[in-house]
């Protein structure tokens, strides 16, 4: 597990061929900078099948969609996906606001994640 700037964890787990991210925390200005660089690791390391488990994010602000948007855009271009799940409430309510709920892939449980791949 590794804390990005002391505001997100990230506890990494492999199913498979796709890389679980577990994130804690608040995903703002601050810690979006950083969790990017290393969600972007991964990606640089050969990982294109991103889950990110939102159940412990508990704020979202605009910095964070943007990199959500990057990640996204990036694994598009390796014919890779990321799929988010178990986004809690607030979350959810900033995404639809948004329209990011129509960009981003969703799901709702680990499982429904795992089967979009």
């Amino acid at each position: 597990m590794s804390n990005i700037e002391g505001l997100v964890s990230v506890k990494e787990e492999l199913k498979g061929d796709v890389l679980i991210l577990r994130m804690n925390g608040r995903l703002d200005a601050v810690s979006s900078p950083p969790a990017e660089r290393k969600v972007f690791d991964y990606i640089n390391n050969g990982q294109h099948n991103l889950l990110l488990d939102f159940s412990g994010i508990d704020y979202l602000s605009s910095a964070g969609m943007r990199m959500l948007l990057s990640v996204t855009k990036k694994l598009k271009t390796l014919s890779g996906k990321l799929v988010l799940f178990a986004v809690t409430n607030n979350v959810m309510d900033v995404l639809k606001m948004s329209g990011f709920d129509h960009v981003l892939e969703l799901a709702k449980t680990e499982d429904d994640a795992l089967r979009k791949f």
